[in-house]
């Protein structure tokens, strides 16, 4: 491993595109049509144009069941209360804009699994805050009776954690396996275009070494977009996050790895920086003199008495990662997260089954060897 990137980690490469338990095949890719990159198409976004489309009509002839309420402004509570209404028109609309909106949704998903990275996918997990919501839920389920009525052998599942949690908890697998024996766990850390989000995510490793029953201890929620700070002014922020949980922990008496996990929009280099896609974020992340594993490894250089270890990768990674233990069930699946904008990654599970299968082949052989020994010493 090269110096520059130990100085930073020491334990793992960002944005690395094998880790302990899948290899990406791919992530963060930006496929274009004519109108421009078809990520915009399925975004939060994009829904609120769609619905807004639908109400049109309505708003002409002044019977609106929204009002003058615009169409961004209008929460998803109220969205999935209208769903299951007695108001059968403002019903309708809601209806009719998840309609289209999964149409679109399958028209972006046939493209991405029409590319080489993600051909042969078998499964796709829908991430992001859209899918927090029953209108999301259904979006998602009509995608995919599109897609099987057009001969595409592919599932689509919502996301199994919390959207807002599952970002934290997929930073784990960002982690050697050696950790987990003598901490129950670490910081992890999700920034978005809006929000940053800092937690403490426990292993809870004994009773399930593949993750599945990890959680979300703590966690503290930042919208930076309200405050348009400058990237110092975010940096600082965020290390005072990490600094007030990790004195949390300290004094719960749990036991905190020196391990950052960090899940970061955009193509992020093996030393850390950004190559693209951090546009959203304040300030410029994407300078080639800014770091952010290596300016929180100075503002905080140890935790509990060790050097601190931070490992960065994409934030569609992240939250696809969390779902690494309940896919070992297929060989190749992908994770799509709706949000401001559309996130994206493609996984080959390394399954732990090959390793079993080879030690046993290699247990045999060495029996077989034995006998063979055995019955040349009594001949």
């Amino acid at each position: 491993m090269a110096d520059d990137i130990a100085t930073t980690t020491g334990i793992a490469r960002h944005g690395a595109s094998r880790l302990p338990s899948v290899d990406i095949d791919s992530f963060n890719l930006e496929l274009k049509d004519e109108d421009g990159f078809l990520g915009d198409r399925a975004s939060k976004g994009a829904f609120r144009k769609i619905l807004d489309h639908w109400r049109k009509p309505l708003r002409k002839s002044g019977a609106d069941p929204f009002g003058d309420e615009p169409s961004d402004k209008i929460s998803k509570k109220t969205l999935d209360a209208m769903l299951v209404g007695d108001d059968t028109e403002a019903s309708a609309v809601v209806h009719s804009a998840i309609e289209e909106f999964a149409q679109e949704l399958a028209y972006v998903t046939r493209r991405f699994l029409k590319t080489k990275a993600w051909a042969k996918t078998e499964r796709i997990v829908v991430g992001g805050g859209f899918r927090e919501s029953r209108l999301g839920e259904l979006a998602i389920a009509r995608t995919e009776i599109i897609l099987k009525s057009e001969d595409f052998k592919v599932d689509l599942v919502p996301i199994r954690f919390h959207p807002d949690d599952a970002g934290l908890i997929g930073t784990l697998h960002l982690a050697p396996s050696w950790i987990f024996e003598a901490h129950d766990s670490i910081l992890a850390v999700d920034i978005g275009g809006t929000n940053i989000r800092c937690g403490v995510v426990e292993t809870r490793w004994k009773k399930a070494p593949d993750l599945s029953k990890a959680s979300v201890w703590k966690s503290e929620l930042w919208r930076h977009a309200d405050d348009e700070p400058t990237r110092d002014g975010a940096v600082k922020r965020l290390v005072k996050m990490l600094k007030d949980l990790i004195a949390a922990t300290e004094a719960e008496g749990m036991k905190l790895a020196p391990f950052i996990g960090i899940a970061c929009p955009g193509v992020i280099k093996e030393d850390g920086g950004i190559e693209k896609g951090a546009q959203n974020l304040p300030g410029n992340w994407e300078s080639s003199t800014f770091n952010l594993p290596a300016s929180l490894v100075e503002a905080i250089p140890e935790i509990g008495g060790h050097d601190t270890a931070v490992v960065m990768h994409n934030d569609g990674v992240a939250q696809g990662l969390a779902e690494v233990p309940f896919m070992q069930d297929v060989e190749r699946w992908g994770v799509l997260t709706i949000g401001t904008g559309l996130g994206n990654a493609r996984f080959t599970n390394r399954r732990k089954e090959n390793g079993k299968d080879e030690k046993k082949a290699k247990d045999d052989d060495e029996a077989e060897k034995s006998e063979k020994k055995a019955r040349k010493a009594k001949a």
